[in-house]
């Protein structure tokens, strides 16, 4: 249990800062002993882990000019060094880590205040060390211990130095923007600075990307969403804009229909990294956990509750939980007692319009449908986009289809990517048209003797053929998709590819740790994990959990087991082969197939 009176002390400060409601000073607030408990127990076992191996990140640092892991590990120790009831606490063990760290990072940072982390006097990627290190100063300088003096001068002299640099410095992506702005806010707080103010304004007047569905502009729910939240509720702390509540408000509702019941989060319609990557719903625990207190949200509180029950015994992607402590005695509010907890949403079809996303819940079954890369908008593969051509994920407990793909061999197009999504009666019609061009001879008031021709693109590949001039011959491909649920919980795919004669497949992949059987399975050569279905159904079990699918469709020379990622992949060698158990059903157009899961 953590010191009553220095808890309350602080509880009553922070509040009166925030904005957030305290008790009569004559009552004492609450504490969530367990939460507290919990959170203090990992952060041991996190510094205990710590000490053995901080060097490496010091001499990360001093090689490459990383300080991100530098800044997190002293943020970390500082959390238990502080913390009354940590096993650490004011031990004269960290005493040391703790000077390296801080000195290494003064002597690390540029002449202009920044650090480089994969990119050269980098402000976004300083701003993440110096949100830690305001943190960590904040700890120190409120506990007050005469052995940390010295490591609280030199930490405050990297934030001093670092502000400059953040006030002029510029940024890659958008949730940058509001990351900048919060490291920003408390080095103007402690030390206030017209620039600072003028730069954070700047940014913030550009308005903030939120999508009327509730995803940022990145569309990225645990990637950019776990970045710009905590920026964000920095600001309406700090900076005294407690309008951007209302952003992370919408954001965390948003979140609520994309989580899986294994605490996984859905983010194949991302336009970043997590994309086509597994992320896990612990990276929101306090932002949910502070919303449901400060607004007495019921089914916020049903996952931050939902959380701690889980405990230690889940998987917490980027940021272990003991990395966390650090925030709630910084923000002693939120160890407050949650709300009472209403229940998670079980049961919907829940559709975002903006992101071209279905998501369908029934207990522990779920279904995603997406058609909303913006592959048919800009015709580019790169990064920032969204272009995972997944458009069909299901799961029934264990048993989890990753990913359902189709990949026509048409002018080495690629995969299938839905240009738009609409409900119909029973269910939803995904459907795209593509086009390749056969070229006719210029006119003649194109030609040129000297056959000199500009290079130019015919939407496929580049040429000294000035495509544009070119009367043309298409050929052209069209997909519908119709996915409908059917009653006894499974879903019917229907699809209806026509215009040209081509071959295709269907790409199914599960996740591994699971069996495949059926009768109709034959493996591919040469291709690992992967098999053709040519007949019957075949099945996918874990546990107690099982998906059947089917029916194969054949196989043959006009319909090889062949998934074609498209030439933007190929001729850079990439690949878009997913990781897990693949079965291939194939066919050639045209065609009319029904799969059936259930």
């Amino acid at each position: 249990m953590i010191a009553r009176r220095t808890f309350l002390a602080t509880t009553a400060t922070t509040a009166a800062a925030t904005g957030i409601s305290s008790a009569p000073a004559a009552a004492e607030p609450r504490t969530d002993a367990g939460f507290l408990a919990l959170l203090t127990e990992a952060a041991d076992q996190r510094v205990t882990g710590l000490l053995t191996t901080y060097g490496e990140t010091i001499t990360d640092l001093r090689d490459r000019g990383r300080a991100r892991a530098a800044a997190r590990a002293l943020r970390t120790f500082t959390s238990v060094y502080v913390h009354k009831e940590s096993a650490y606490h004011h031990s004269p063990d960290l005493l040391g880590p703790l000077r390296e760290l801080a000195d290494t990072l003064a002597e690390e940072q540029h002449d202009d205040g920044l650090y480089d982390q994969g990119a050269v006097h980098s402000p976004p990627d300083t701003a993440f060390s110096v949100v830690d290190l305001n943190l960590a100063y904040a700890l120190l300088d409120r506990d007050g211990h005469r052995p940390t003096e010295a490591v609280r001068n030199v930490v405050e002299q990297v934030l001093d130095k670092a502000g400059p640099g953040l006030a002029t410095g510029g940024v890659h992506t958008a949730n940058h923007r509001w990351l900048v702005c919060a490291a920003l806010a408390r080095i103007h707080r402690r030390r206030p600075d017209p620039a600072y103010a003028r730069r954070i304004d700047a940014w913030l007047a550009e308005g903030i990307d939120l999508l009327p569905g509730g995803e940022y502009s990145e569309r990225s729910p645990t990637y950019s969403a776990v970045v710009t939240n905590p920026a964000l509720l920095t600001l309406a702390r700090h900076y005294g804009r407690t309008d951007l509540y209302a952003a992370v408000r919408a954001n965390l509702k948003a979140t609520l229909y994309v989580i899986e019941p294994n605490g996984e989060v859905e983010s194949v319609h991302s336009r970043r990294q997590d994309q086509t990557a597994l992320r896990h719903l612990p990276e929101f625990w306090l932002q949910y956990r502070e919303l449901a207190i400060r607004d007495g949200d019921a089914r916020f509180a049903a996952v931050a509750a939902l959380l701690q029950e889980r405990g230690m015994d889940q998987t917490f992607g980027e940021t272990p939980l003991g990395d966390r402590l650090a925030e709630v005695l910084d923000r002693p509010e939120l160890a407050r007692p949650l709300p009472s907890p209403a229940p998670l949403p079980e049961n919907f079809v829940h559709h975002d319009p903006d992101c071209r996303l279905v998501r369908i819940r029934r207990g522990t079954h779920t279904a995603t449908v997406f058609a909303g890369t913006d592959f048919p908008e800009v015709r580019a593969i790169s990064s920032g986009l969204s272009t995972n051509p997944t458009f069909f994920k299901m799961r029934k407990g264990a048993a989890i289809l990753d990913s359902l793909r189709l990949s026509p061999q048409f002018f080495s197009l690629g995969h299938f990517r839905a240009e738009g999504l609409e409900q119909v009666d029973g269910g939803w019609r995904l459907h795209a048209e593509v086009r390749a061009a056969f070229h006719q001879p210029l006119p003649p008031q194109h030609r040129r003797p000297d056959g000199d021709y500009p290079l130019s693109n015919d939407g496929r590949f580049w040429s000294a053929m000035d495509f544009p001039h070119r009367p043309k011959e298409w050929r052209t491909l069209r997909t519908e998709v119709l996915v409908r649920q059917i009653r006894d919980g499974g879903w019917e795919l229907d699809f209806d590819v026509s215009r040209s004669a081509v071959p295709l497949a269907l790409e199914l992949c599960f996740r591994r740790g699971g069996t495949l059987t059926g009768d109709g399975l034959e493996p591919v050569a040469g291709q690992t994990d992967t098999f053709q279905l040519v007949s019957g159904e075949a099945a996918y079990t874990v546990g107690d959990d099982r998906i059947e699918f089917g029916p194969g469709n054949g196989k043959g020379g006009k319909q090889p087991p062949v998934v074609e990622p498209g030439e933007r992949y190929s001729w850079m060698n990439g690949s878009l082969t997913p990781d897990g158990i693949r079965v291939l059903i194939t066919g050639r157009s045209p065609l009319a197939y029904r799969l059936t899961l259930r």
